[in-house]
């Protein structure tokens, strides 16, 4: 029988709590679970960081419950107030894979040898490496598509990692998408890396399932996704063997030329390579085994098919070579103006390329960039990466950045990563205001494109989460191409991406960068400032908390320093909100009354004095919460009652809710004691904050509330809230 007061059952409630903190409810449990903790030690404990003093701390609970049975009972109440987050809720399938494929029979029986392995505990991976081009990723697509039905039911997650900024998704963002990919939802996915890993591992550990991690470059990249599940294969595809990772090494080399031969039958046409019979001999040789360059060729057969017989066969070139000498005829096949867009778009490792980031690169129209991108994702320098979006290949890149720099000069290159810089000033400043329009972080546009307007504030978090990773990037080429002011503006509009979409594992280092710059270039101003609180609640959210403090006092320092008393105020508060995740309530309440005075300083006609009631009503509701972990309910309630007030007067539903959570947990937090009467007391704050959130559809925050409401029905009542 399960045993709830078991150490391993209380490290697995406090865990589960620990991993759910990305939901504000989540939240909510993290605290409630610190004043219950401290309660029943009896002394001030601070939050567990990472599951190994989850584990250390589950042990001193477990000594406490043994003497005192009432303590038991309590962390009884409580666990059932508590989620355990669901598992895969969705089928995910790899991309379609290329109708054409040839030559692999000893690499797939290998995949199939692994993949049939008998569970040893050990995971079954394999790693398939060869250079750029050899291909690798439509080996893995091919077999992952050939096995779904018959090895994995459950799915098949597809991660690119090549498609952060920088050509590089970190291991952070990597698991987000992987257990995106899987259905859970973003308000259930752990902040830190560390609880992600763990909670993929959960998600997977009883499926069948296929995960390919492809272009991975280092093993920091794949080793948290690497699950050890009997169901569970991973394909790593790679092109270096990768010594650390734990893996079968299948090496992929070129295809014999009879494979060749019959690769551009297939794409280019029987008809076609017979026409050009005189020619083949040379086209094979350039190819060099490489499926990539036979697929770039093909178009070329196809809409050339003449003998070249003023040359010779030439001997067969490395796979590097053929790659090479593929991207090289494939580029000198361009029209003027598709070569021209195709060499000043690779000036940077945008991780998506569109037509309107190509107009402003090459000086294009709309129309023109578009069908340019056509022709060069045609012509294989472009791969597709969705509707209207393509991505780069690091070699294709190269080349062009290249031929960049010897055709148009190093002025040339410069206006166009400008002018796309500039593009994304215009898109992403009003996009921010329009995002958060009473915000005073969000930026006021010094120039706009008409054609930015949106119908609701949604739809602006939407446009900005959809440009998040090329945001990222042009902060980088902001700071290389030293556009300060430019690395600046761009974090600051995304404030209400990272406010309201996360994506912060992709921004991060845009507000690393922001920061950094700042200090070197604006020091001591609001502009520094703003970095630092910006990272500082990123690290914050990412339970990063010693650089978030770092960084939150560095921006206190700044506002000051700049006499900017609501900047300084709001990182104060910063700080006390970093306090109540480590349970140091004291702390807290003391940075809550220290920003409530900087609040007072502000000018009647001052920034951000039209807001300043909301302010100081979240500052009672954050003093209400520091004083209930610190066990003085009464003064909290006073405390949370004053911030409810002013919420249900100006119709905040969403603060109004969760006012209301806090003030039912004053009565119900966790313990038996409290009685029938204190269960009563609560119920109706409860209901009413489910009908406000039911109202606007807080699906995360409902689930809380109704498992609380059982507690408060029936001390034994159904933790799902039935």
């Amino acid at each position: 029988m399960f045993d709830p007061i078991s150490v391993g059952a209380i490290s697995a409630v406090l865990g589960a709590v620990a991993a759910g903190t990305a939901s504000e409810a989540g939240k909510w449990v993290w605290q409630s679970a610190g004043s219950l903790v401290q309660r029943m030690l009896g002394r001030e404990a601070t939050a567990p960081a990472g599951p190994r003093q989850v584990d250390a701390m589950a042990q001193q609970l477990y000594e406490s419950m043994r003497r005192d049975p009432a303590l038991a009972r309590d962390w009884e109440a409580f666990a059932r107030t508590v989620r355990r987050a669901d598992g895969a809720r969705s089928v995910p399938r790899l991309p379609a894979a290329s109708r054409h494929f040839t030559n692999r029979q000893q690499v797939l029986k290998a995949l199939d040898a692994e993949a049939s392995r008998r569970p040893d505990g050990r995971p079954k991976v394999a790693l398939l490496h060869g250079p750029e081009g050899i291909g690798t990723t439509e080996i893995a697509r091919c077999w992952g598509g050939r096995e779904a039905e018959r090895r994995f039911k459950d799915g098949q997650v597809y991660l690119d990692l090549r498609s952060g900024p920088e050509g590089r998704m970190g291991p952070g963002a990597a698991l987000r998408e992987a257990l995106r990919q899987l259905g859970v939802p973003e308000e259930e996915t752990p902040p830190s890396v560390e609880y992600r890993a763990a909670h993929f591992r959960r998600c997977v550990a009883g499926l069948d399932l296929l995960v390919v991690l492809d272009h991975a470059t280092s093993p920091a990249q794949v080793e948290p996704l690497i699950a050890t599940g009997p169901g569970v294969v991973t394909l790593i595809t790679a092109r270096d063997p990768l010594l650390r990772v734990p893996a079968l090494r299948v090496p992929v080399g070129p295809l014999a030329d009879k494979h060749v031969r019959k690769l551009l039958e297939a794409t280019a046409g029987r008809p076609a390579v017979d026409a050009a019979r005189a020619l083949l001999p040379s086209v094979i040789a350039d190819c060099g085994g490489s499926p990539y360059a036979v697929l770039a060729a093909a178009p070329r057969l196809a809409r050339v098919p003449q003998p070249r017989t003023e040359r010779t066969p030439l001997p067969a070139m490395t796979e590097r070579d053929a790659v090479r000498t593929a991207i090289d005829h494939a580029y000198r096949s361009l029209d003027p103006v598709t070569a021209r867009a195709h060499r000043l778009t690779a000036l940077r490792p945008w991780p998506a390329v569109t037509a309107s980031l190509a107009a402003r690169a090459a000086n294009l129209t709309a129309s023109d960039a578009a069908r340019a991108l056509d022709l060069l994702a045609d012509a294989r320098l472009l791969d597709t990466a969705g509707a209207g979006t393509y991505r780069q290949r690091p070699s294709v890149r190269a080349h062009a950045e290249q031929a960049a720099v010897q055709e148009d000069g190093p002025a040339v290159c410069s206006a166009a990563v400008g002018r796309v810089l500039d593009g994304y000033l215009r898109f992403a400043e009003p996009t921010a205001r329009a995002a958060l329009p009473q915000s005073w972080r969000s930026p006021r546009p010094r120039d706009t494109d008409e054609d930015v307007t949106y119908a609701q504030p949604g739809d602006a978090v939407a446009a900005l989460a959809a440009e998040s990773a090329n945001l990222a990037e042009a902060v980088a080429a902001a700071d290389e191409f030293g556009r300060p002011d430019t690395v600046c503006r761009l974090v600051r509009a995304m404030w209400p991406l990272q406010l309201k979409a996360g994506h912060l594992d992709v921004l991060l280092p845009a507000l690393h960068t922001g920061a950094r710059t700042a200090d070197a270039h604006f020091p001591g101003t609001r502009t520094a400032a703003m970095m630092h609180a910006h990272l500082g609640f990123a690290l914050t959210a990412l339970e990063r908390h010693e650089e978030a403090e770092r960084e939150l006092l560095a921006a206190a320092r700044d506002e000051s320093a700049a006499g900017h008393a609501r900047g300084h105020a709001s990182a104060v508060e910063g700080l006390g909100m970093l306090r109540l995740a480590q349970w140091r309530w004291e702390e807290a309440f003391a940075l809550f009354d220290e920003a409530a005075g900087l609040y007072a300083t502000v000018a009647p006609d001052g920034e951000g004095a039209a807001d300043l009631p909301r302010a100081h009503a979240l500052l009672e509701r954050h003093r209400g919460r520091a004083l209930a972990g610190l066990g003085r309910t009464g003064e909290a309630r006073g405390r949370l009652e004053a911030a409810l007030r002013h919420f249900r007067a100006s119709a905040d539903a969403y603060n109004t809710a969760r006012t209301l959570t806090d003030l039912a947990r004053t009565h119900v937090d966790g313990t038996r004691r409290a009685g029938p009467a204190e269960q009563a007391a609560a119920l109706p704050l409860v209901d009413e904050a489910i009908a406000v959130l039911e109202r606007e559809r807080g699906d995360a925050h409902l689930g809380y509330l109704r498992r609380l409401r059982a507690l408060c029905v029936s001390p034994g009542g159904d933790p799902a809230g039935r």
